[in-house]
């Protein structure tokens, strides 16, 4: 009965862990954290316009609105973009 059990492939791997390290090559700067709430000005951002409001910060990429576009209007900026206000 065992012998028609079918063995499992294997693929060429064998049962050691396959977890690569692969190392660094440029460090990240580190970033000021933005929670949503939050105001921040755009970088080369005019005097006399407001700062913008957090929405969220994922992905490298924060949603963004000017308090008078309404509920509903968002802008996605580039974190690194951005500098809390």
């Amino acid at each position: 009965m065992a012998d028609r059990i079918p063995k499992a492939k294997n693929n060429g791997l064998t049962n050691r862990s396959h977890l690569r390290l692969v190392p660094s090559t440029s460090r990240a700067t580190v970033l000021d954290l933005l929670p949503p709430g939050s105001f921040a000005t755009l970088e080369n951002q005019p005097n006399d316009l407001p700062p913008f409001q957090v929405i969220n910060c994922k992905g490298g990429r924060c949603l963004v609105r000017q308090q008078a576009w309404g509920r509903f209007v968002q802008w996605e900026v580039a974190h690194h973009r951005l500098k809390s206000a």
